[in-house]
């Protein structure tokens, strides 16, 4: 969320900046409804200060003015609240300002590649699908997964599904030991206000997957990815400037409506309605957020690295970018069967704009001021999977096991 009164100070430059997010501003309302609602605050504040002068008087006379005045005040405050409630609605969706070494586009045809690492396998034999190499021993099940979910659902079995838990026991390790995350296990359903807090709510309240409770007046909701909780696990709080930065990881199902995609992706394990991932998140000095971005991207390409699989890596337009973030970069996997990168991880830092939102601040050498806030995907697991059976995958239909992974796959080496 933006300071309003850096909205104040310059709105041509914020109507520029946020059309290179794709978001028309429109000046006149901002200031039709910020006006409308400071005009209210002057009107209740002098209605108190009115009200406060007649308290101090002894003249029994001014008891009826004093009653009279507060119930202006009262029909005020309700007017000042309507106000600040549409004024809110438009501060509540303003997308973060990227930074000024993004790149300005559109959508994705503007990224830019910043590096490519492996080399691309050439097979001797026509590369195999992920659907299809699940499909010999019913090994990936979209069949079942139908019958009890539903589409965008899947049923990993036998090796297989000894293969999801491997990575994300890999990764975690790697991230914990390696780079030295705390690990969390968090709850997989939250509030409104944690929804709130990373951008969620209100602007994509139709990709969640909103839970019903009975004799509950608080809407919750399945996290769409462990970086909703593990950001907010920071809300309402001051920090001392000596406990940051502070980095998270964990390992959790992500469920999303994917409300936007309909008919996009609808085949396979690429586009799912729930699917594991492992999510980096950290807290820091707003200063330090672009040094730690590309700590956390060389976090997430380590995974890769390790594991031998050609990826790239994208530096995202102001267009292509996340709601909340100021500065992303993509991590594409190769993928054989389609002949083209897929998006794997996205890193990215948001400065203070989610801090705004949860109230998070930290003891600075200048008093309180917001923490910054970046999150990642350390990766996803059911692309990395896919990734790992298609590049990996033998003529005779076997896949060859990283040496790095080995262990965690009872020592197999090849499924």
């Amino acid at each position: 969320m933006h300071n309003i009164k850096d909205l104040r100070k310059d709105l041509i430059k914020f109507k520029k900046k946020l059309s290179d997010r794709n978001f028309d501003l429109s000046i006149d309302l901002f200031k039709s409804l910020d006006e409308d609602n400071r005009k209210l605050i002057t009107k209740k504040e002098k209605l108190e200060q009115e009200k406060k002068s007649l308290s101090r008087s002894a003249d029994k006379s001014n008891f009826e003015k004093s009653k009279l005045i507060s119930q202006d005040i009262i029909k005020v405050s309700r007017e000042q609240l309507k106000a600040q409630e549409k004024l809110n609605n438009l501060l509540y969706i303003l997308p973060n300002l990227a930074l000024d070494d993004v790149p300005i586009g559109k959508d994705d045809k503007s990224n830019r590649l910043v590096e490519q690492f492996g080399t691309v396998k050439k097979f001797s034999f026509k590369p195999k699908s992920h659907t299809e190499i699940g499909s010999i021993k019913n090994n990936i099940d979209f069949t079942t997964s139908v019958k009890l979910s539903g589409s965008r659902f899947v049923t990993l079995k036998s090796t297989v599904a000894l293969l999801e838990r491997a990575l994300i026991n890999f990764m975690l390790d790697l991230h914990t030991l390696e780079f030295n995350y705390t690990e969390i296990s968090p709850p997989l359903i939250v509030n409104e206000e944690v929804m709130f807090g990373t951008g969620q709510l209100p602007k994509f309240e139709e990709d969640q997957f909103e839970i019903k409770f009975d004799n509950s007046d608080q809407r919750k909701y399945l996290i769409p990815t462990a970086e909703v909780v593990l950001t907010n696990l920071v809300r309402e709080s001051l920090i001392n400037r000596e406990d940051l930065p502070k980095r998270f990881v964990a390992s959790t199902p992500c469920f999303r409506k994917e409300a936007g995609s309909y008919g996009k992706d609808t085949k396979g394990m690429i586009r799912q309605h729930q699917f594991y991932k492992v999510e980096l998140v950290s807290i820091v000095e707003p200063k330090n957020c672009i040094i730690e971005l590309n700590r956390m991207l060389n976090c997430a390409k380590k995974v890769l690295e390790k594991l031998e699989i050609p990826f790239q890596v994208v530096l995202l337009s102001s267009g292509d970018m996340g709601f909340s973030a100021e500065k992303t970069f993509d991590i594409e996997v190769w993928m054989p069967s389609e002949n083209r990168y897929r998006e794997i991880s996205s890193c990215s830092s948001c400065g203070s704009f989610q801090a705004r939102r949860m109230g998070a601040k930290y003891k600075s050498q200048n008093g309180k001021e917001y923490v910054g806030t970046l999150n990642g995907s350390g990766l996803a697991i059911g692309r990395l999977i896919i990734a790992l059976l298609e590049n990996n995958q033998n003529e005779d239909g076997s896949i060859t096991i990283p040496e790095a992974l080995k262990k965690y796959m009872n020592n197999l080496d090849k499924i």
